[in-house]
C-alpha cells in the first residue's frame, strides 16, 4: 500500500471528520456487546470495506479512527485491546499474530508549532507469518520483514529485516531467527 492507495479524505479535514465519525460508530457497534465470532468477522470487514475472509480472527474491543485502510491477509489473529490509526494505511501479511493492545499508529504532526495542525501520513506494512507482542507500539512508515517477531512492549521506530526478534524502546534488533529453509 503506497500513499496513493490512501482512502479519499485526508487532504479535507472534514471528509477525514466524516470517514473517522463512521469508524466509531462502527467500532462502537462493534466493542458494545459480545458478538459471536462470525459476527466480529462480519463487522471487522464491514468496517475496513475489504472482503470477508473467514480465516481471520479479531478479539474485541478493537479501535481504528479511520478503519478504510486496513488490509488484512489470511490467517490473521488481533487480540483484543488493538488501536489502529490507519489514516496512512495499514497491511498486515497473511499468517501474522497481533498480541494484545498493540498501536499501530501512521500519522505524524509537523515539528513546527506554527503548523503542528499538518498531519504527515506514513504507512506501516507487517509481512508475513509476524509476531506483535502484546503492548508494542509501531511508527508510521515502518516496514515489519516477514517472520519477524517484535518483542511485547517494543516502540518500533524503524524498519525491522526479515527472520528477527527486535524488542526495546527504541526497538532493536536482538538476534537472527533461523528460517526453515536453513534447518533443512
Amino acid at each position: 500500500m503506497d500513499h496513493t492507495d490512501l482512502a479519499p479524505g485526508l487532504e479535507d479535514p472534514q471528509a477525514m471528520r466524516a470517514f473517522s465519525q463512521r469508524a466509531l460508530r462502527l467500532t462502537a457497534e462493534l466493542n458494545g456487546r459480545y458478538h459471536e465470532p462470525e459476527e466480529v468477522r462480519r463487522q471487522f470487514f464491514a468496517l475496513i470495506e475489504q472482503p470477508e475472509d473467514e480465516t481471520f480472527c479479531l478479539f474485541p474491543p478493537f479501535y481504528t479512527d479511520y478503519g478504510r485502510n486496513i488490509r488484512v491477509g489470511k490467517h490473521v489473529f488481533i487480540n483484543g485491546g488493538c488501536h489502529f490509526q490507519d489514516q496512512g494505511g495499514i497491511e498486515i501479511g497473511d499468517g501474522t499474530l497481533i498480541g494484545h493492545q498493540v498501536v499501530l499508529a501512521t500519522l505524524n504532526h509537523d515539528l513546527d508549532p506554527e503548523q503542528r495542525h499538518l498531519l504527515h501520513p506514513a504507512p506501516i506494512h507487517i509481512g508475513k507469518n509476524v509476531w506483535v507482542g502484546a503492548h508494542a507500539t509501531i511508527c508510521p512508515g515502518v516496514h515489519i520483514g516477514d517472520g519477524a517477531v517484535v518483542a511485547a512492549g517494543a516502540v518500533v521506530t524503524k524498519d525491522i529485516p526479515p527472520y528477527v526478534i527486535a524488542g526495546g524502546v527504541p526497538a532493536r534488533v536482538i538476534r537472527q531467527l533461523l528460517r526453515e529453509d536453513q534447518n533443512k
